[in-house]
């Protein structure tokens, strides 16, 4: 027994006529009949009694057209499923990004604009640096990856900045640049000479905070490394107990307000920061290349929004 006999039965048995289930099925009458009685004589078991006016199912042929419907059906979903996946409306899709990317509120809403038009792609999301998710990109233990300014380049990967934002000044509470000043003063690179810094980034690696110290070295400026850290939250952290001051995108601000002040950056042109897609240059799954399409429309409506 094959699907081809079960839908010839099916159709025999919904239209209760040999001659209107074969015109139905783009049939002759009589090759019908023949598979049908085949059918029969497969199972051992009369499924139709014959009449003049047409066909009627017996015991046996009512059982298997309750089984035939639940099996054709499944094999209908089946087929969707397996459109949707071509489709790239199903499948999954893992995604690393780092705490700063996170912190812009581009990433959660474009996460709930894809659940919300594709709920059948799942998304298998985690959190690391920049380098370790280039790394992970690059070994295809995640799909994609959302970071600010590369750690590498590997010539594997592509790297395509969605957006930029400005960056802001962190500075603790108390800190000494903001006595006397307005509530947020506007800085300078040059207001950091000798001041304590907090870097999130792998010591020597370029980055965000590489061209924060070239920036700083063109102008004079000397600050003094007071740590340097996996992650910009990490970074935050320092400057709320008060270690010392740091560089963040403006997007981040609102991180412990009750111990940190957001102060803007005279610079900031200099020093943006861009939000990454870092992928594979190889052809990815069609789930992978619907997220990144989304992804790449979303990033439209939603630049520059911190």
């Amino acid at each position: 027994m094959d699907l081809r006999q079960l839908r010839y039965f099916q159709a025999v048995a919904e239209e209760g006529h040999m001659t209107r289930a074969a015109a139905r099925l783009g049939l002759q009458q009589p090759p019908l009949s023949q598979q049908i009685k085949a059918l029969e004589l497969q199972l051992g078991l009369q499924l139709f009694e014959r009449h003049p006016k047409g066909v009627r199912l017996t015991e046996a042929g009512r059982l298997l057209q309750a089984e035939a419907n639940q099996l054709l059906q499944d094999m209908a979903d089946m087929q969707q499923r397996m459109a949707s996946l071509a489709q790239g409306e199903r499948g999954c899709v893992s995604l690393g990004f780092t705490s700063s990317a996170a912190a812009h509120r581009f990433t959660p809403a474009a996460l709930r604009e894809c659940r919300r038009r594709y709920p059948d792609i799942s998304l298998a999301l985690s959190e690391a640096n920049a380098a370790d998710i280039t790394a992970a990109v690059l070994a295809q233990r995640l799909d994609c990856g959302l970071i600010r300014v590369p750690v590498s380049e590997p010539p594997e990967l592509l790297f395509e900045t969605l957006f930029r934002e400005p960056v802001v000044l962190a500075l603790p509470i108390d800190h000494r640049l903001l006595l006397g000043r307005s509530a947020r003063p506007r800085l300078s690179l040059v207001d950091l000479h000798d001041e304590a810094l907090i870097l999130a980034r792998r010591p020597g690696a370029p980055g965000l905070y590489a061209n924060l110290l070239a920036q700083c070295a063109a102008l004079g400026v000397k600050p003094r490394i007071a740590a340097e850290v996996d992650r910009m939250m990490s970074n935050l952290n320092l400057v709320a107990a008060g270690a010392g001051i740091s560089v963040v995108p403006a997007s981040m601000q609102g991180t412990h307000p009750e111990a940190i002040v957001y102060c803007p950056l005279k610079e900031a042109k200099l020093l943006d920061a861009p939000m990454t897609l870092v992928r594979r240059r190889a052809a990815p799954a069609a789930a992978v290349t619907t997220f990144l399409a989304l992804l790449a429309e979303f990033a439209k409506t939603q630049a520059g929004a911190g």
